[in-house]
Formats: C-alpha cells, structure tokens, sequence
C-alpha cells in the first residue's frame, strides 16, 4: 500500500518569475510612482515631481521609460505582478482547495484594509484614461480578466457550482469594496466584504 501524501495541484499557479533584477534607478522611479500615482492621481502628477522623489535625473527617467505613459504601464504591472504573487503565495500555503477560496477571501480583505486604502489602482486608472483602446485600458483589461479566471480557477477546484458566476461576484464584490473602504472606512466595509463573500461561496456550495 502506497502510504505517500497526496496533495491536490492548486488552482493557482505559481507567480512568474522575473526575467532580471531592474536597476536602482529604474526600482526608484517606479516606486515613487506608485505612490504618488495611487496617493494623488496619474495625470494630477507631473515627471518633475517623479524625479524629485526618486532622486534621478530626467535623463534617468526617459532612457528607462521614454516617457510618463511607459511609466504608467510600469506602475500598473507592478500591481498586478503584486497581486499575482499575493495569489501565488495563498496557493502555496493551502493544499485543499475548499480551505483555498476562505484563504483568498481573507486575503481581499487585509489587501482592503492594508494596502489599498484610497480603491483600487485599477480601477482608478480606468476613470483617467477613458480610450478603451488605449494601452492602459488593455493592461487594464488583461489584469481583469486574469483575475475573474483565477477566482474562476479556485471555485471550480473548490468544487463550487456555476464557477464563472462566483467568480462574477467576487469581482463585483472586491470592487465595491475597495470604492467602500475609501469612502467608508476599512472598518466598516472589510468585515462586510468577508461576509458577504462567504455567503456568495455558500450559496454556490453544492447540496
């Protein structure tokens, strides 16, 4: 009798890993970026402010990104990159799939009261850049749909019925919430959010 573990694959595959460690400089501008970008609004900071933060030259910037709409792009892969890896990172951690939809629910939750306290950069981005066509908006698109099919991913691997429509509301579900916590505070919005997801996975859960 074969007495080995077995473990079920995750739902979630493992992050990416990245082609080469970027320099300084470019680490720099993009985190400076993504502060000031996510703190105050992508058009309402101009380059010279980046610079200064970073403490580069506008030489610097435009040799790493050619120009502020590059480093827009930047700024948003970072977060979805980020994202991505706080996915991976859960998929690792959680062997059984149905433990895995309580652990990502979990994670919205702290990423709302953490990290994305003023919404969410995504959809902040979208309110700026109304060209569906443009390049932001595509990364944009890209990220989204990323995201729906890994909750897709988790709830069939959980066993749920109707994945795509699980899925469907926990995207509505995290959106709302991350607009909520601005708004209202992490306090109030965070707890409602687990609530209201984990009823959503319970009334997909099958009889």
């Amino acid at each position: 009798m074969d007495t080995t573990t077995q473990t079920t694959p995750s739902a979630i595959p493992p992050a990416a890993p990245s082609a080469k460690r970027p320099s300084a400089a470019r680490t720099r501008l993009i985190d400076s970026a993504t502060r000031l970008f996510y703190e105050e609004g992508i058009h309402a900071v101009g380059v010279d402010r980046i610079i200064d933060e970073a403490e580069v030259t506008r030489a610097t910037l435009y040799k790493q990104f050619g120009g502020k709409e590059n480093l827009v792009l930047a700024y948003l892969r970072n977060e979805d990159e980020m994202l991505r890896a706080m996915f991976a990172e859960a998929g690792a951690a959680v062997t059984e799939p149905a433990r895995l939809v309580d652990a990502v629910i979990g994670g919205i939750a702290a990423d709302i009261r953490l990290r994305h306290t003023r919404g969410c950069p995504f959809i902040n981005a979208a309110a700026e850049y109304p060209d569906a066509e443009g390049a932001v908006r595509r990364l944009i698109d890209e990220h989204r749909e990323w995201f729906r099919s890994t909750l897709r991913a988790v709830a069939e691997g959980a066993g749920l019925e109707n994945p795509d429509e699980a899925a469907a509301s926990l995207v509505l579900l995290r959106d709302a919430a991350l607009v909520g916590g601005y708004l209202d505070g992490e306090g109030r919005v965070s707890p409602a959010f687990e609530r209201t997801a984990r009823a959503v996975i319970s009334a997909h859960r099958p009889l």
